[in-house]
């Protein structure tokens, strides 16, 4: 095994086992404070700060890690979230909602930390050329895929401790893990990686690269789309609506976000055909953001005019295959819409994942090696934005006009970031326009 294979995979084990902690703990902080009493609200309130500082980080992280190398802004980020999990285990008096939102802050700052840190090393260790274009897209596919996949597993790894060993056992051995991961990857990693010669400028972390200002605007808009209905209208309706119980509601939550997380791992050979074994380009991500526009398009006709058309495609399938479809017509709203729903949301994780791939790739083949953790910072402070909004987003247009309500906005998002996407040039191999030398990888 070669050092750039080593270090890949160091990083990458680092970042699966902060991933499984962050899911985890926000599983465990909301099971355990609706058990202590909090309103839904403010259960979404501590979550807040966790959204806020995410932007607030990406914004400066970027710069950090171009200053004092991005192994070390990796490992700030564990030791980060080890301190925001022992805050939690203070006794329940202690658990005001101010005090769990700064925990939920620190917890915020070091998962995108740890993000941008992880991929934007994946652009220093893979060289450069077509060669390494190629590699690009595929580790940081399988990175970011890998990622979505063992974050939901960290929700089934968060409910499953709290009921097996109770809120502070389940934070306790989560620390101990994740600090025996940071000592590791600390004696593995080389030092320095991605950090620049000469000093960054903070003033750097606004990039000058056109193409990499477009796509982060598209990116707002794209992770926009996804949160205004999934975070909490898709829920909330799940509940309220088709009455699943909690468990149904976050074990299907779970496996969405873990089947998403393969697809996006995926990508490189769903891809692959259409490129001649290159990455994608511009092109490809003004594709495949119009093909997702027409899934919550879809599903909100199909929602809303469902019923109505029952009858006349249970004839039809009656017809078609002599297979009796009668139940279809006598089905209720609410089954309707569920079936309308959950094939819909099977879809728009297949497509949302090829979209998010494609931007991951992106972000870094647009980066020259002088500026990658900056230009990342800045890209993933875009995405921190876009969650933010639709998570505001999706709890004031579920109240006000429903889950069909929020998927024509999630469509209108998508319309905004496929619009964003028309001046993304495409990605000349060994497009780097600075030399390696800069860096010291």
């Amino acid at each position: 095994m070669n050092a750039t294979t080593r270090n890949y995979l160091t990083v990458t084990a680092g970042y699966w086992a902060f991933t499984i902690t962050d899911g985890a703990i926000r599983m465990l902080v909301v099971l355990y404070f609706h058990l202590l009493g909090y309103s839904p609200f403010e259960v979404a309130m501590l979550f807040l700060f966790y959204e806020v500082f995410g932007i607030v980080t990406n914004l400066i992280g970027g710069w950090l890690g171009a200053r004092i190398g991005l192994n070390l802004t990796m490992h700030i980020g564990m030791g980060l979230q080890v301190v925001a999990l022992l805050m939690l285990t203070v006794p329940d008096l202690w658990l005001s909602v101010p005090y769990v939102m700064v925990a939920q802050a620190l917890s915020g700052i070091a998962k995108d930390l740890n993000k941008m840190s992880a991929k934007a090393s994946v652009k220093s260790l893979t060289g450069q050329g077509a060669a390494g274009e190629s590699k690009l897209f595929k580790y940081v596919a399988i990175l970011t895929g890998s990622k979505n996949a063992l974050k939901g597993a960290g929700f089934f790894a968060g409910a499953a401790l709290l009921q097996w060993i109770g809120f502070r056992g389940a934070l306790l051995v989560l620390a101990g893990l994740l600090l025996v991961v940071l000592a590791i990857t600390a004696l593995l990693l080389p030092s320095g990686v991605g950090k620049l010669k000469e000093k960054a400028k903070f003033t750097q972390v606004f990039s000058n690269t056109p193409a990499v200002n477009w796509l982060s605007a598209a990116r707002f808009f794209l992770f926009g789309a996804r949160d205004v209905w999934f975070v909490v209208a898709l829920p909330v309706f799940l509940y309220e609506v088709l009455g699943w119980s909690f468990m149904e509601v976050g074990g299907f939550l779970a496996a969405w976000v873990i089947g998403y997380g393969f697809v996006q791992a995926a990508a490189p050979g769903l891809l692959r055909r259409g490129h001649q074994g290159a990455g994608p380009d511009g092109g490809t991500a003004r594709a495949w953001a119009l093909v997702l526009l027409l899934v919550p398009v879809g599903i909100a006709l199909g929602m809303t005019h469902g019923l109505g058309l029952a009858p006349e495609l249970a004839a039809r399938l009656t017809d078609l295959t002599r297979a009796d479809f009668g139940w279809l017509a006598e089905a209720s709203a609410a089954e309707i819409q569920g079936a309308v729903l959950i094939a819909g949301l099977v879809l728009f994780g297949i497509l949302f994942a090829i979209n998010s791939a494609v931007h991951s790739y992106l972000i870094l083949a647009y980066s020259d090696f002088r500026k990658v953790s900056m230009n990342v910072g800045f890209y993933y402070m875009a995405n921190a934005g876009g969650r933010l909004a639709g998570t505001v987003l999706s709890g004031l247009v579920y109240q006000t006009q429903g889950l069909t309500g929020c998927l024509w906005w999630s469509a209108g998002f998508v319309a905004a970031a496929w619009v964003l996407s028309w001046p993304l040039p495409e990605v000349a191999a060994g497009s780097d326009r600075q030399d390696r030398r800069a860096v010291d990888v």
